[in-house]
């Protein structure tokens, strides 16, 4: 477990954020609040553009705000950190190393000696079903388990929190599940703080403490939701009245913003009496 509970405080003060494209300068992000306390799972969602991604880059320290303040334990986050540790959705693996040495290369780093190094990296994906195969290369693993290997190696340098973009998004409806499972096994094992993006509606109930909805450019924070579940959380959960209400819930606030986003052009009735757009239809927006 993680002996520093009380820290990995993210908060985010009216964040504003505008780019410059083709002369012309706009806003893509507008006076967003958000906080995540010591050792929660929250996650953001909302439609595409709306600057998700924007927020995570900000937290990690590759993007400034053009204003607002954001902080991590009450310190301004001013460039990236090895306290702030990421996973995007791409693989980020060396190919030239096994798997272990992956793990073992942020801690190598870090000045860490090979027998804890070693240690730690085994005891990591142990937790992570891949202690078999702590020899292989990546180009020798499925994609959900190179992703495993990168969550992994991201923990290994004790990050006091972890930002993950669409981590599993690339990643086929069967492994994402399992993933899915094996992120909140790993996260209950460490409890660190963790800033979740993610399109996937199921997916930020089935993982998070508390889930943010943004608004469409310029993103704003539309709705923040408690998600009253009790851990551990399994896939059978997903059939319960509070999981498909919370679905219903978040699923009706994305749509109004997806909506806005184009528009609001799309009249449903145009299509016939027929057509609806059911869960399947707006399940991963």
């Amino acid at each position: 477990m993680n002996s520093t509970l009380q820290q990995g405080r993210l908060e985010l003060n009216n964040i504003q954020v505008q780019f410059t494209q083709d002369g012309h300068r706009f806003q893509a992000v507008s006076n967003v609040n958000l906080h995540v306390e010591p050792g929660e799972f929250v996650s953001v969602v909302g439609p595409s553009g709306c600057g998700k991604s924007t927020l995570l880059n900000i937290v990690a320290g590759f993007l400034s705000p053009s204003e607002g303040i954001a902080t991590m334990d009450g310190k301004v986050i001013k460039g990236p950190n090895a306290e702030r540790g990421v996973v995007f959705q791409q693989y980020s693996l060396f190919p030239w190393l096994r798997v272990r040495e992956n793990v073992e290369f942020g801690m190598k780093l870090q000045g860490v000696g090979r027998a804890e190094r070693e240690s730690k990296a085994r005891t990591l994906l142990g937790l992570a079903g891949l202690l078999p195969f702590e020899n292989h290369y990546p180009d020798q693993l499925s994609g959900g388990m190179k992703q495993r290997v990168g969550i992994v190696r991201t923990l290994a340098t004790s990050p006091r929190v972890l930002l993950m973009d669409e981590p599993f998004g690339a990643l086929d409806s069967q492994t994402r599940v399992v993933m899915q499972e094996i992120l909140t096994h790993m996260w209950q094992q460490w409890k660190i703080s963790v800033l979740f993006i993610t399109h996937d509606i199921e997916e930020a109930i089935f993982l998070s403490d508390r889930v943010y909805v943004m608004t469409a450019r310029p993103g704003r924070i539309k709705a923040e939701i408690p998600i009253d579940l009790p851990r551990p959380r399994n896939a059978a959960m997903t059939a319960s009245p509070v999981f498909t209400a919370l679905h219903r819930q978040l699923k009706s606030l994305i749509r109004e913003e997806s909506l806005a986003a184009m528009g609001g052009e799309i009249d449903p009735g145009s299509f016939g009496s027929n057509w609806h757009l059911g869960e399947e239809g707006m399940g991963a927006l």
